[in-house]
């Protein structure tokens, strides 16, 4: 994994996302499932529980292919970089609607594109080898 910075990145974001989504749990007590407004994580975030569910699992995923290998690591980040990518851009229009079904907030918005940023970085750049590696091994 030391040799992997999308290993490293998935194992490290999983395990954070896995936390934050047990944390969320401890402040969203009387919010609804699906509630447009939820309750703020760290003072800033807001969550429900249908927003805490997404982070253990997106925190799951992460984690799982972090411990796996390399490809798989790659793969994660980068899908999870491009789904929070759009969600982050997406994620302004939903405040204030039904459709904010996360309860989004600002302070998620950034934080999201945050996110994208780093794992589309990593996955679309490190480790570039190893794809090739296993695209001539498949020829």
């Amino acid at each position: 994994m030391r040799t992997s910075p999308n290993r490293l990145l998935a194992a490290v974001f999983g395990a954070v996302y896995l936390v934050v989504g047990l944390l969320g749990f401890a402040v969203t007590g009387g919010v609804g499932f699906i509630a447009t407004e939820g309750n703020l994580l760290l003072g800033l975030f807001a969550v429900n529980p249908l927003h805490n569910i997404a982070h253990l699992l997106i925190g799951a995923a992460l984690l799982i292919a972090g411990l796996s290998n390399v490809a798989a690591a790659r793969s994660v980040n980068t899908i999870v970089g491009a789904v929070y990518l759009l969600l982050g851009i997406v994620g302004f229009f939903l405040v204030g609607t039904a459709f904010n079904i996360l309860a989004l907030n600002t302070a998620d918005h950034f934080l999201h594109l945050a996110s994208a940023i780093v794992l589309l970085g990593v996955g679309l750049a490190a480790d570039k080898s190893v794809r090739a590696r296993t695209a001539s091994a498949h020829a």
